[in-house]
């Protein structure tokens, strides 16, 4: 069966084929691409180099209230219910002699505001805000400010 869906988005047309259940997906501008490259879902691609990230300097914040950056890689960090590797350098008092910055106070802070003595289960799972930082292109173009500049 063969089914041609046809949609208009910020005036740019795209067109996707759907053949015997496949699907193959394009662009007409050409502008932007999947992070698979143009490797179709049926076929495997090549995994994204996790190990390229950026070490050492810290980016700047753009906002005050943004969550640090990891300045370095986690690929095989384990973070699950019962481990999570970040914070064995980054809690009290081990970030000291591991030369890392100490996890924020406010991850002490349980559900019903109370102070905790070790990280609170809802802080638990760090990646759900911090990611490792990465000098990349952007996918598309955008026009964010960073709060400094705007005043």
């Amino acid at each position: 069966m063969k089914t041609i869906l046809t949609t208009t988005l910020s005036g740019l047309a795209v067109m996707a084929v759907l053949l015997g259940g496949g699907t193959t997906a394009w662009a007409l501008d050409g502008a932007l691409h999947s992070l698979r490259g143009m490797t179709t879902l049926q076929d495997n691609a090549d995994a994204a180099d996790l190990n390229n990230k950026q070490v050492g300097e810290r980016f700047e914040k753009n906002y005050r209230q943004q969550p640090p950056l990891i300045p370095h890689a986690i690929a095989n960090y384990e973070i699950d219910i019962k481990v999570n590797q970040c914070i064995a350098c980054h809690d009290w008092p081990q970030n000291v002699s591991a030369g890392a910055p100490k996890i924020s106070e406010t991850h002490y802070i349980g559900r019903e505001g109370q102070n905790l003595n070790k990280v609170a289960s809802r802080r638990w799972f760090c990646t759900q805000c911090h990611v490792p930082q990465d000098d990349v292109e952007e996918l598309v173009p955008n026009t964010f400010e960073s709060s400094k500049d705007l005043e």
